[in-house]
C-alpha cells in the first residue's frame, strides 16, 4: 500500500522553521491546536509531496505554489506512475494508492483522472475515512524529517540569501535526509497499522495517540 501526503515547511519573518500538515476537512482546519500564526513580511515556505510502499521510498517533490487540482494531477502523472510502473515491473501486486481528503485530491478531474489511471496502471484507490488522519503514517516520516533536517544543519533557521538561495539549500538538505531513511524506520511505521486500526476503533473514528 502506498501512504502519500503534503507538508509545508515554512520559515516566519524571524527566521525560525515551521512545519505546516494540510487536513482534509473543515473541522481540522479550525481546531485551535492547528491554528498557526502568521506574520507579514519575511515567510519562506516550500510544499512538499512524498509517497512510500513498505520499505521502498518513493520520490520527494517540491511544489512552488499551493497544491490545486491541476498541480497535484501533474504530481502524480510525473512522480506517482512511474514509481508505480517500477514496483509493479518488480513483482509489486495488489498495488493500492491512499491519499486523504483535500480538495485538490477529491476534486472531479482528479476522480475521473484516477479512474483512468487505475485502469492503465493496474493499481487501486483506498477510500480514505474523513475524520482519521491519524492512520496515515507518512506524518510520522515529515516529524522525521523535520527533526533530522534539525538534528544535521542546526543552522537551518539562520540561512541568509535571496528566497531562491534559501530554497535551493534547503531543498539540497532535504533530498539528503529523505534518501538517508532507512528500512526499519519504514518497517515500523508499516508494523504500527493494526495498533492504529484498533485505537482507531476504540476511538470510535476520532483522535487517537498516534
Amino acid at each position: 500500500m502506498f501512504w502519500s501526503d503534503e507538508c509545508a515547511v515554512q520559515r516566519d519573518s524571524d527566521g525560525q522553521i515551521l512545519w505546516v500538515f494540510q487536513h482534509q476537512n473543515q473541522l481540522e482546519k479550525y481546531d485551535p491546536k492547528n491554528i498557526q500564526g502568521r506574520t507579514k513580511g519575511g515567510e519562506l515556505f516550500q510544499i512538499i509531496w512524498g509517497c512510500f510502499i513498505g520499505t521502498k521510498l518513493g520520490p520527494i517533490v517540491f511544489v512552488n505554489a499551493t497544491i490545486n487540482t491541476d498541480s497535484y494531477i501533474a504530481i502524480l502523472e510525473e512522480n506517482l506512475l512511474p514509481f508505480v510502473d517500477a514496483i509493479i515491473a518488480d513483482g509489486a501486486t495488489n498495488v493500492v494508492f491512499q491519499q486523504d481528503n483535500a480538495t485538490p485530491h477529491v476534486a472531479k478531474r482528479t476522480r475521473a483522472w484516477f479512474e483512468n489511471m487505475m485502469r492503465e496502471h493496474v493499481f487501486s484507490l483506498m477510500v480514505w475515512p474523513p475524520n482519521s488522519p491519524d492512520m496515515n503514517p507518512i506524518e510520522h516520516l515529515w516529524a522525521h524529517l523535520k527533526f533530522e533536517l534539525h538534528r544535521r544543519y542546526p543552522d537551518t533557521k539562520y540561512l541568509r540569501g535571496s528566497p531562491d538561495t534559501i530554497r535551493r539549500m534547503l531543498r539540497h538538505r532535504l533530498l539528503e535526509v529523505w534518501w538517508s531513511i532507512g528500512e526499519d524506520l519504514l518497517n515500523r511505521l508499516i508494523e504500527s497499522m493494526p495498533h492504529r486500526a484498533e485505537a482507531l476503533l476504540k476511538a470510535e473514528g476520532w483522535y487517537t495517540e498516534y
